[in-house]
């Protein structure tokens, strides 16, 4: 062993990280015999005796390991033991050869269908829940509780006057205005509450005599202590890009508490959405089918990309749109993505999507949940309030970080943070209060943003006086209240502890400031039609489409929050149907995007990965070394903590994984490097070899060694195939700039620098993330923050 006790460069949070999930795994098919000099594969292949296509008879899982929540899957050790499985498969005798590669893949087809089929149900299921229990906080049908107003009112001719559709103050018939308006807000906010509690009820849990509220995910990495943060799509991130076990985040009781959750919390009014939540429900469908089927037991890695395709399904049925919903996946979750992937993920996007076309739970005929007017032209003219619109929404997206994480480290270091269930009633309580006397805010956000987005047609109702041209500056100002009310209580509401969406609240919030400016231009030009800046209009007809400004705004303000840029444009449009307009669209996201990433360029979801100080690195962050090389950010020699590859017996190795938590150990003779071996393989070989004695303990004194038994005259075992087949080595002297480069693209965790063949240094994945960390633009003090809220101990 060589290096002092502690080791500069590892913090205390990785190191609580570490010791809060340690990583336990048992590898059965390799086995470490002292008479050799190698440890050998070992294949167990039972007699074939018949074909089912869900067993196929032959063991496959050599190699595997089993992991703990929290733990980092080995993407070589899986994907090496996936391409020797495959081989095993493909070499089977006869017909067996041939079919078994086939059904191997027809099972992960399996998956996906069933995956694509069940998210579509689920989602035309909450759609249904969402909009009654919307409609019920401000009346009910004359003749069925449980319909909607749209199904209420279903078979009205144009124009004509729903009498089916009951106010509470005409249910309970008051006549007083005065009493009516009393009672309707009364029972608008008793509601909203009760939708609101009964999400919470349905989560929560006791645990060390304390109430929490519990949305299952929030437990995933040390549910016996207090609860962390809610929003999904961070974990989700974490998990499949890098790889993290969060078991518990996808099993079937979360998928039931988010589920109805998710339901409850959107009807209930508050600004949030559905996507990210139904992101999650779908990956948890996903998860509980892949395990389902015994041959993809342990592929973590196999796992990953099923959960990369799943994820698509969730978006596709969140908006209806399923292009969206790939290039979501693809710019989102899976940056180094196959072809095949790809083509997974749109397949369970399309089934996701078709699904829910089918159900039509609203009879519309129509995927498109938000149809604008088609064959309107745009004018040049109207570029300039666009790209007032965009400035707009980058500014605002990053105030609404900024607020989000403010709100957030507010609510972990106040009394707010022991009363979860309290602070979820009360915020419901306010924003009741407060929607209600606001007629823009009193509607469901996507009853709002269809409304926005449509354009004034006299065959149709008039949405809260929108289109009454006496009343325009009346409605501007009710739309900017809306746009800044919304702002703010979406900043507190997306952190909570409820199932909680970014997109639609966002939305909303762009959709209003759109439709307020696209008003303003409007009246412009009904004031002064002959205006130079107006000469491309027509002399008769509708010039501006303050509906098409609501979309810009939407799409501008979406940029802004989530940074995203390719699979936004295409949500865009199939959310719309805007296909004419997507110029003005992609120009609206670009200028947004700029916009917003003056003040950093990290979206909400990074923010939030980097405020839980998650273990995640990304590969969107531009990082200048200014001149700066690997040798000074390395761990030094000196400090690194080693293993001597010749003279080390059991008692030594096991005080060294007794008293350090690091995830491996490079192995040394003097200087020289000999290779690295990871913590978990180094428990297994101790482990197996202390199996083969007796007692199953190995004697305190036997000698290992890293480099093949060199003396027979003393006992001692030989780990050398116990090495990592391929540590990552690089010289000191590299840049900086080529260190973090490399692990970002290769994803190791760790590279060791050598000189000749001597060990200098070595830098960890979790160097790296602190070192991202520590240069985001403007966001210093969102990792000062990460630092101090992300504990793992009690």
């Amino acid at each position: 062993m060589s290096g002092p006790a502690q080791a500069p460069g590892f913090d205390d949070t990785w190191t609580q990280w570490d010791e809060a999930h340690p990583r336990a795994s048992k590898d059965s098919s390799r086995n470490t015999d002292n008479g050799d000099t190698q440890a050998t594969f070992t294949e167990n292949i039972e007699t074939f005796q018949y074909m089912n296509p869900w067993e196929s008879q032959v063991d496959l899982s050599t190699g595997r390991r089993a992991y703990r929540d929290g733990a980092t899957i080995d993407w070589t050790q899986e994907e090496a033991v996936e391409r020797m499985n495959k081989n095993t498969l493909r070499s089977q005798p006869g017909l067996r050869g041939i079919v078994l590669p086939l059904l191997d893949q027809a099972r992960i087809w399996v998956v996906l269908i069933v995956t694509g089929i069940l998210v579509g149900f689920v989602g035309a299921w909450l759609d249904v829940l969402v909009a009654w229990l919307g409609d019920i906080r401000t009346g009910r049908c004359s003749y069925g509780f449980f319909y909607n107003e749209n199904s209420c009112c279903s078979g009205l001719d144009a124009g004509e006057e729903c009498n089916e559709w009951n106010t509470w103050g005409d249910y309970l018939g008051i006549r007083s205005i005065a009493a009516t308006a009393l009672i309707q807000s009364i029972i608008y906010v008793v509601l909203a509450v009760s939708s609101r509690l009964s999400t919470s009820r349905a989560s929560a849990y006791r645990t060390c005599n304390r109430w929490h509220i519990l949305e299952a995910p929030q437990y995933l990495f040390n549910h016996t202590h207090r609860t962390r943060f809610t929003p999904e799509f961070p974990k989700l991130k974490l998990q499949i890009l890098n790889g993290y076990v969060l078991d518990l985040f996808l099993s079937p009781w979360t998928l039931l508490v988010k589920g109805v959750g998710l339901a409850l919390a959107v009807g209930s009014g508050l600004s949030l959405g559905k996507e990210g939540p139904l992101v999650h429900v779908s990956c948890c469908i996903a998860s509980i089918f892949y395990d389902l089927i015994s041959r993809f037991k342990g592929n973590q890695a196999q796992k990953r990309r099923i959960l990369s395709a799943a994820a698509s399904a969730g978006v596709a049925v969140a908006f209806g749109s399923p292009l969206g919903g790939v290039l979501f996946g693809l710019e989102e979750l899976d940056l180094f993505a196959r072809v095949h992937i790809m083509w997974r993920a749109f397949v369970c996007a399309v089934l996701a999507a078709v699904t829910l076309q089918w159900t039509d739970v609203f009879a519309t005929g129509n995927l498109v949940l938000f149809r604008v007017t088609e064959g309107t032209p745009w004018k040049g003219f109207e570029l300039f309030p666009w790209m007032i619109l965009s400035v707009f929404g980058g500014l605002a997206g990053a105030l609404l970080i900024r607020l989000n994480i403010a709100a957030a480290v507010h609510r972990h270091r106040s009394w707010i943070r022991d009363w979860p269930l309290m602070e979820v009633v009360c915020v419901t309580a306010f924003t009741s209060l407060l929607s209600y006397p606001i007629a823009f805010m009193r509607a469901q956000s996507t009853n709002l943003v269809g409304n926005l987005f449509a354009e004034c047609d006299p065959t149709k109702p008039d949405y809260h006086g929108l289109c009454n041209v006496s009343s325009m500056w009346q409605n501007i100002f009710g739309l900017v209240l809306t746009s800044g009310f919304k702002l703010g209580l979406t900043a507190w509401t997306f952190g909570m502890k409820v199932p909680a969406g970014i997109f639609l609240p966002t939305i909303a919030i762009g959709a209003t400031m759109g439709r307020a400016v696209g008003i303003i231009m409007q009246g412009w030009h009904r004031a002064h039609p002959t205006a130079w800046i107006f000469s491309s209009c027509a002399p008769e007809g509708q010039c501006i489409f303050p509906g098409f400004y609501s979309v810009i705004g939407a799409a501008a303000m979406l940029g802004g929050v989530t940074r995203m840029t390719i699979s936004l444009v295409v949500i865009m449009f199939e959310l719309t149907g805007a296909l004419s307009h997507v110029l003005p669209i992609m120009i609206a996201v670009m200028v947004s995007k700029w916009v917003g990433d003056v003040f950093g360029k990290e979206g909400i979801y990074d923010a939030w990965i980097a405020l839980h100080g998650y273990p995640f690195l990304s590969t969107t962050v531009e990082f200048r070394d200014y001149g700066e090389t690997a040798a000074g950010r390395m761990i030094a020699r000196e400090h690194i903590i080693s293993i001597n590859a010749h003279h080390s017996t059991s008692e030594e190795l096991e005080h060294l994984l007794q008293t350090y938590t690091y995830r491996g150990f490079p192995v040394v003779d003097g200087d020289q490097l000999v290779g690295y071996i990871t913590r978990d393989k180094l428990q297994m070989a101790i482990s197996n070899l202390a199996d083969q004695y007796p007692d199953g303990v190995a004697p305190p004194d036997m000698n290992y060694t890293f480099v093949g038994r060199h003396d027979s005259s003393y006992e001692e075992a030989d780990l050398s195939a116990s090495l990592d087949p391929a540590p990552m080595q690089l010289r000191p002297a590299v840049p900086l700039q080529l260190v973090v480069s490399f692990f970002q693209k290769m994803s190791p965790q760790c590279v060791l620098f050598t000189n000749k063949g001597q060990l200098k240094g070595m830098m960890t994945k979790r160097d790296v993330v602190n070192l991202l960390r520590e240069r985001f633009q403007n966001a210093h003090v969102l990792a000062e923050q990460s630092e101090t809220i992300f504990t793992t101990g009690a």
